[in-house]
């Protein structure tokens, strides 16, 4: 056990905590919007942690932990964008808290007529 494994169990401790609070969230937020921001960021963040103490225990694997990484970086906030539309597109509503929708403004800007002659 190299003197960086100790750092790198709590580093893996925290984004399990990150992860357990992610999963928290997908039943305590009121709506699909919500709870796909809840799922996305802290999950993200939280895998990203568990990745970084891996390579912390395993440094030979840091190159393959990048990448999975950048990966993981790469689809989870694009995923999240599109469950968000189509759940928009469909019509799911958003709970009564929600201030703005800014899909429904540019919506209706569009259809408003700009640009058009």
């Amino acid at each position: 056990m190299t003197l960086l494994a100790p750092l790198g169990i709590l580093v893996m401790t925290l984004g399990t905590v990150f992860l357990a609070l992610a999963g928290l969230g997908l039943f305590r937020m009121p709506d699909t919007y919500t709870r796909i921001q809840a799922g996305t960021k802290a999950t993200t963040l939280g895998m990203l942690l568990m990745l970084a103490g891996a390579a912390l225990i395993a440094p030979a694997w840091t190159v393959k932990l990048g990448l999975i990484a950048l990966f993981l970086m790469f689809t989870n906030p694009l995923s999240s964008q599109v469950l968000a539309r189509a759940a928009h597109r469909a019509g799911v509503p958003a709970t009564e808290r929600t201030s703005a929708d800014a899909l429904a403004e540019d919506a209706a800007d569009m259809a408003g007529g700009e640009g058009a002659a």
